[in-house]
């Protein structure tokens, strides 16, 4: 059963990644061409800087091992499928986990419950901390640093979602279902704001180039392509958990027909 239950997860994935490559291809692929537009024209205004100085030589460029074509097609493609796939695995895997322990609901609905779950904890409160940022506009050396507070982000943020749902399901027999959930709601965003508080803020798109004089040379990175690749990437990860969610509670309801919630056992 619990193969059965992965596969369609898998499956409802591999969905859900050709939805949100087809958004990607429309609305974020242009930003992410003018943000590597950015950094050659950040790059172009550097070594114009260092020949005015005296500098006097060229950085060489080398060649691309893909093409732009191929980035933005079979690259983003691959990437946004593999990535759908990855997250449908581990969403049937949590909602193996889940089905029959959240409170008496139907697999269709324990689905649903758990891909807003998941969305909320593993993308959308990470991401109000840590923001997506396009190519070119995040410092080489904080890379590391802001991969690492982000993976820190996404499991602390699931632990507290867990522990929330354990809170809300502790409380359910005093204070019903219903006031028990919005316990449990109210006190993971009491411990995902403390959190937010404590961890650091790291702040690097990169603003106006200016020469030795103080004067712009080049401009800094458009807060509109900014603000719109952030909307944008959250719409893509809408796509995909509403995609798997919304098909996989009807590929798993099928599987499980009017089978007792417990006649599954992990």
């Amino acid at each position: 059963m619990e193969k059965q239950i992965i596969w369609r997860g898998i499956l409802s994935g591999a969905i859900a990644g050709v939805f949100a490559f087809v958004f990607a291809k429309i609305f974020l692929e242009p930003i992410i061409g003018r943000a590597i537009e950015f950094e050659d024209g950040i790059s172009a205004a550097h070594e114009h800087m260092e020949m005015a100085a005296g500098g006097g030589h060229s950085h060489g460029d080398g060649g691309e091992l893909f093409s732009r074509g191929i980035q933005s097609t079979i690259g983003m493609g691959m990437g946004v499928l593999l990535f759908s796939v990855a997250v449908g695995a581990l969403f049937s895997v949590v909602f193996a986990i889940a089905y029959g322990r959240i409170g008496d609901i139907s697999a269709r609905a324990t689905a649903v419950v758990v891909a807003a779950a998941m969305f909320v904890s593993v993308w959308l409160v990470p991401a109000l901390k840590y923001p997506p940022n396009p190519p070119a506009t995040s410092d080489d050396a904080t890379i590391f640093q802001r991969s690492m507070l982000y993976l820190l982000m996404v499991g602390l943020s699931a632990l507290l979602m867990v522990a929330a749902v354990y809170l809300g399901r502790q409380l359910a027999p005093k204070l019903g279902a219903w006031n028990a959930t919005l316990a449990g709601g109210a006190a993971y965003l009491v411990a995902v704001s403390a959190l937010m508080l404590v961890l650091p803020t790291i702040s690097e798109t990169p603003g106006p180039m200016v020469d030795d004089a103080g004067r712009i040379v080049f401009p800094g990175f458009p807060a509109v392509d900014l603000y719109e690749f952030r909307l944008y990437a959250t719409a893509t990860q809408v796509i995909v958990w509403t995609t798997i969610g919304l098909t996989f509670a009807a590929m798993v309801s099928k599987l499980l027909g009017e089978k007792r919630k417990d006649a599954l056992t992990v």
